[in-house]
């Protein structure tokens, strides 16, 4: 979007990157490792090929994690985004908007022919925010059933 800088992070960003997504876990009262950990893990992750952040906003305020892994079905790359957040004092300028956009650019430089997502039903404003950008939270069109997402820690 024009005017909103976003930028491929690398491993020197890694403390930039840990403190938003630490800020959105506490944000959403989920757990965190912490900073320091985070900055760790996200140092590893962008160092190698298979993870991308992207960080907007000057501060930066805004950060979007994308993993990448081969379709089974395909052959051809897919993209997860992991994370996206904007820091609450600039939400509502555009900033997720422009983070989604150059994450789902970013997946079709890859080559990655789907990108998915998960986000909490309560969450109106991403649910908003992916929708208008083109996802679907169903199978086989508007009337077809729910998809839902799992998870278990192992």
């Amino acid at each position: 979007m024009a005017g909103i800088a976003v930028r491929r992070a690398g491993v020197a960003d890694a403390g930039a990157v840990a403190r938003l997504l630490h800020d959105f876990n506490t944000e959403f009262g989920e757990p965190s490792p912490g900073i320091e950990a985070l900055s760790r893990h996200v140092g590893e992750l962008v160092a190698g090929d298979d993870a991308t952040a992207l960080l907007g906003g000057d501060g930066p305020d805004g950060v979007s994690l994308v993993r990448f892994r081969t379709s089974v079905w395909t052959g051809a790359p897919e993209a997860n985004l992991q994370e996206l957040y904007v820091a609450p004092a600039r939400r509502g300028e555009g900033l997720g908007r422009a983070l989604l956009e150059a994450t789902i650019e970013l997946a079709r430089e890859r080559g990655a022919t789907f990108i998915d997502l998960g986000t909490s039903v309560t969450d109106t404003a991403a649910r908003g925010l992916y929708e208008s950008a083109g996802f679907t939270n169903r199978e086989g069109g508007p009337d077809g059933p729910s998809m839902l997402y799992y998870e278990r820690e192992i």
